[in-house]
């Protein structure tokens, strides 16, 4: 199976959830930040407990700046300290929204900075407002396969290199 072809038919057939609420031209404002927020979900999937759990445990100590010793303990150059990840954030279709505003509050400022150019938030509301039925067929996307997180050429070629934020 040719993977890009199965690719690009699967934001297509997101593109179509779409009709209505956007004009074609403007599918972009909505796939481009759920393709970047879901690959950013999945190169943190690893570490993702071990973050939390540091998280927490610098919680109420008087360590003023805590994202580099999380960025440290996710092995990347971002964190998110959510309890949510995309698979959580599918299973509560009703409350998506204030969800899925709540995680990207909840990655670390970098990825926060990358993610707030998009002005995706202005879109999550505009998205729940028109057509609430539709938005919650949107979790389609949320849950799509990216296949190796960390992979950088095709099967048998894979070399794990961290996603680095500038």
């Amino acid at each position: 199976m040719n993977h890009f072809s199965e690719k690009v038919s699967f934001i297509w057939s997101v593109a179509d959830l779409l009709r209505g609420p956007y004009k074609p031209a403007q599918y972009g404002r909505v796939i481009l930040p759920l393709t970047v927020l879901r690959r950013l979900d999945c190169v943190l999937e690893p570490t993702k407990e071990k973050v939390l759990a540091k998280a927490a445990s610098l919680k109420g100590t008087k360590v003023e700046n805590i994202e580099p010793i999380l960025n440290r303990v996710a092995g990347q150059s971002f964190h998110n300290i959510s309890r949510l990840d995309f698979q959580k954030l599918k299973g509560e279709p009703d409350k998506i929204a204030a969800n899925l505003t709540r995680y990207i509050k909840s990655f670390s400022s970098k990825a926060r900075e990358i993610i707030d150019y998009f002005g995706f938030e202005a879109e999550i509301a505009r998205l729940d407002d028109a057509d609430r039925p539709r938005y919650r067929r949107c979790r389609r996307y949320m849950g799509a396969q990216q296949r190796g997180a960390t992979d950088t050429r095709g099967p048998g070629e894979r070399h794990r290199r961290p996603v680095r934020l500038r």
